[in-house]
């Protein structure tokens, strides 16, 4: 009995024998030494993330001081699948299994596994073009096809040229495996001097039932209560996993379940709702693979993150609101938008697939057969529907200087190219050929953990005319946090809402996220009761610590760091400070400004969008002429910006690098 480890979470814990993959061992290791790419079909549940990178390292590939690397299309997987394999080799995370994502990384000179975000290997390549720390690189969750991703392999394809050692092996859910294997192959060469082979691993599924609704629901979020709670009092046991679309959606819900939940009689099972989105904390995020406590049933509310990126052991019924919030940039307006659109038939079966993971389970789609039918096959990839500027710039940071010989596995359309080209040039980070200016290019492709756009304010805010570094340093991590800061318990709302106002500042809400910064590390940091007391989730705002710290890291890396830094910034006393700020946010949201109309609303400068300020914010029901905000989010009919300040009509012509001119 001596030798088992008591702190296994029970849950998530299937011993790696039992599971398909283990059968297939012998031959995977054969397949991965002949090949040099490998493309693996695995249904979730074979075990091919936890257990691949494991068979890997014992045998052998790991000798010479050399690493695995696993990437993961999202955050959280990276850290729970980092947890998982650390746990089953018998580890700390950190030492010889470790992960990296933005802002965080939890690795040592030990670490022989990694699992790291897509986006976090190429900054890496930034440093290390062919990646040469690494002797096997998997690309997990391809059929996802996020930007970074898509990018890696066409840079991979380029990487095996010169390194014909390298063993690179792409994961993917059935559909797009063909596309994977027909891009790495080598058309002249012979059949039995191939460089890819497809294997496929079988899941361990069981069958699910799917259920759809006779009439459309026009209420997706309130259908999606009804179905779960309803689940909770007519079926047998089994946690829920309910998909929708965004953080709003699952916190709203959330709160009507707990209602629901409060009228249960004494003696009947308990209900307990809990979130599950990429804003979260990696603390309230492993809330979700716990067990439940006794006589208890977990409701999972989750963005599409618990599609396929992460196994929820437990879940029987699966209730999926047919929708999924996308980035999708318009070259039109200029404008990119968090939007939602239907799911594609591959998501919709990958969500289904959830619920027969360890038992016979059921689907409820809470949309008919008819919406089915006519749903698109797979989704749009990220790359053909988002704003290229941060991929531009990270090629030409790579060394790519022909964009548009560049290996796509889907080629980006040339209109969102054009665009992306237009804002880097505006914002100075290529010149009139097309080519990274130095030092600032060079620099802002370096800031890669922040949007080009808020990088060009890092890096111009310590010239004389603005001397707002710090400042910008706090409001780089204040708007990196995904998120909101502020929160109220039921009833609380007005509470809250005269909290805010105690930090609120005249020209909008850049400036209030400072103030709040300033009074946290002078007066909240030592006692989370402060925090509690003035609504605001201390979590978030540690993270916003630390995110600043890293920020500075980098700056004094570039050598674009300006003296030491002070924690805590001077909050901005005198009126010239804050205009200073206003206008070194300019500098890089130029293209992100909007007019107010006699209305209430706003048009944006560039495309003519109307717009509204969103109701979170300060600026909401509050006059400006001009100003620039950090975000847009499109819900139902309307599109809402965030975290908005006053600007004036001079400064865009001023600070905006040629994007604006004054009609005469």
């Amino acid at each position: 009995m001596a030798d088992f480890d008591l702190s296994f979470i029970p849950a998530l814990y299937t011993p790696s024998a039992l599971l398909p993959i283990s059968r297939h061992k012998a031959s995977l290791l054969y397949t991965i030494e002949t090949y040099p790419v490998t493309v693996i079909i695995g249904q979730t549940g074979s075990g091919k993330t936890t257990q691949l990178p494991q068979y890997l390292e014992q045998a052998g590939w790991c000798s010479g001081g050399k690493c695995i690397a696993v990437t993961q299309p999202r955050r959280v997987a990276a850290t729970t699948v980092a947890a998982r394999v650390a746990e089953e080799m018998r580890c700390q995370v950190g030492e010889q299994v470790g992960y990296s994502i933005r802002f965080e990384d939890v690795t040592s000179a030990k670490t022989r596994i990694k699992f790291l975000t897509d986006g976090m290997l190429l900054r890496e390549a930034l440093v290390d073009p062919l990646l040469t720390r690494y002797s096997v690189i998997m690309i997990d969750e391809a059929h996802e096809r996020s930007l970074s991703s898509d990018i890696l392999l066409g840079l991979l394809k380029k990487i095996m040229k010169r390194r014909p050692e390298l063993r690179i092996i792409v994961s993917s859910a059935t559909l797009e495996v063909e596309k994977f294997a027909a891009f790495f192959a080598n058309p002249e060469a012979p059949d039995d001097q191939q460089q890819c082979r497809i294997v496929s691993i079988e899941g361990r599924t069981y069958a699910v039932d799917t259920l759809y609704l006779d009439q459309p629901t026009d209420n997706y979020v309130e259908k999606a209560v009804q179905t779960a709670f309803t689940i909770h009092q007519q079926e047998g046991p089994g946690d829920i996993l309910v998909f929708l679309t965004g953080r709003e959606e699952i916190e709203t819900a959330v709160q009507k379940l707990s209602e629901l939940a409060s009228t249960l009689p004494p003696q009947a099972q308990a209900l307990q709702p809990l979130p599950l989105y990429a804003g979260l904390s990696t603390d309230d995020q492993m809330y979700v693979f716990s067990e439940a406590a006794e006589n208890t049933r977990k409701v999972i509310l989750s963005t599409n993150i618990a599609e396929a990126s992460v196994t929820i052991n437990g879940i029987v019924y699966v209730v999926d609101c047919g929708f999924v919030k996308l980035r999708a940039f318009n070259p039109n307006t200029n404008i990119e938008t968090l939007t939602p659109f239907s799911t594609s038939k591959a998501s919709a079966t990958q969500r289904a697939g959830r619920a027969g993971r360890t038992q016979p389970g059921k689907c409820f789609r809470l949309y008919t057969q008819q919406f089915y039918a006519s749903l698109p096959a797979t989704t749009t990839p990220e790359i053909q529907r988002s704003n290229l500027a941060p991929v531009v710039l990270q090629l030409k940071a790579l060394g790519i200087d022909n964009i548009v010989r560049f290996d796509f596995l889907s080629p980006p359309p040339s209109q969102l190219l054009i665009r992306a080209f237009d804002l880097l040039y505006a914002l100075g980070a290529v010149d009139d050929y097309a080519k990274l200016t130095s030092p600032l290019g060079t620099r802002m492709a370096e800031l890669g953990a922040v949007p080009p756009m808020m990088a060009k304010c890092l890096l111009t805010s310590s010239s004389p005319q603005f001397d707002c570094q710090a400042e910008m340093l706090t409001l780089a991590a204040m708007t990196s946090l995904q998120g909101n800061i502020w929160f109220h318990h039921e009833g609380q709302k007005k509470a809250m809402e005269s909290s805010r106002r105690k930090f609120a500042a005249e020209e909008g809400d850049h400036l209030t996220l400072l103030n709040v910064y300033q009074a946290f590390v002078t007066k909240g940091r030592k006692e989370a009761k402060w925090c509690h007391d003035h609504h605001l989730n201390f979590k978030s705002m540690q993270r916003a610590v630390s995110i600043r710290k890293q920020l500075w890291r980098y700056l004094e890396k570039l050598g674009a760091a300006k003296g030491d830094d002070p924690s805590a910034p001077a909050a901005a006393q005198h009126q010239n400070k804050a205009q200073n700020i206003l206008k070194c946010l300019v500098m890089g949201y130029f293209s992100h400004a909007a007019k107010m109309q006699p209305d209430g609303s706003f048009k944006s400068v560039s495309g003519n969008v109307t717009m509204h300020a969103h109701p979170t914010s300060l600026m909401f029901n509050r006059k400006a002429e001009y100003v620039i905000f950090h975000e847009l989010l499109e819900t139902g009919d309307k599109v809402y910006i965030k975290d908005l300040s006053k600007v004036e009509k001079g400064w865009l012509v001023e600070f905006g690098g040629g994007y604006y001119n004054l009609k005469s």
